[in-house]
């Protein structure tokens, strides 16, 4: 019956089904059940973007570090997609694995900075133990993605200055030596480069 049970918890994670979630968690399912890709109901619930069931998930001590066959976690993805409200929740639980790292090498915060979820990264900021300073398999940080991966919007702008705010070194370069102040200035990001450059960058 577990069985059966683990897949009716995954089919309702995927379709955003709270109540038939609940049921497959009573009548025995494995909270941390894997589909062939070694998701758990959670890491589902939330790339589906279906946040009542991650939400009940969590609160039922759905392992928020379990890491599936693409090395996602509900921690990382989480912070990828901009799902602040779950982080809150994960933050919560006191049980981040802030040591877990995504294929390519990065945090919860270095996907959301290059994405321009500016709630996200407020909240990793200012709530969660990140390194705000950790660099990626590119040889990139949060600091320089949100230089060279966006469009020098506004919610990039923000990100930039609230990474800077919270303790983001400027003058880490790229694997080519590039900093993100020169990259700022090569896109002609004038606003992003003044920020970076009163925060001490060259």
């Amino acid at each position: 019956m577990a069985g059966s049970a683990d897949d009716a918890l995954v089919r309702a994670a995927a379709l955003g089904d709270k109540t038939a979630a609940v049921a497959a968690l009573n009548a025995g399912a494995g909270i941390d059940a894997r589909d062939a890709q070694l998701q758990t109901p959670l890491l589902i619930a939330i790339q589906k973007d279906n946040r009542d069931v991650a939400a009940h998930l969590i609160a039922r001590g759905a392992d928020i570090n379990a890491v599936a066959a693409n090395e996602d976690t509900p921690w990382l993805l989480a912070g990828a997609l901009g799902r602040a409200s779950l982080l809150a929740a994960m933050l919560e639980t006191g049980k981040v694995d802030y040591a877990k790292r995504n294929r390519y090498g990065g945090n919860a915060l270095i996907p959301a900075c290059e994405r321009g979820h500016v709630e996200t990264v407020r909240l990793l900021l200012e709530r969660s133990a990140i390194d705000v300073n950790h660099i990626n398999n590119l040889g990139w940080t949060g600091l320089l993605e949100a230089v060279i991966l966006s469009d020098g919007g506004p919610r990039h702008l923000e990100i930039v200055r609230l990474l800077l705010e919270h303790g983001a070194d400027p003058n880490i370069v790229d694997k080519d030596g590039v900093s993100p102040l020169k990259h700022a200035q090569d896109r002609r990001y004038d606003a992003m480069a003044a920020l970076i450059k009163n925060a001490g960058g060259r």
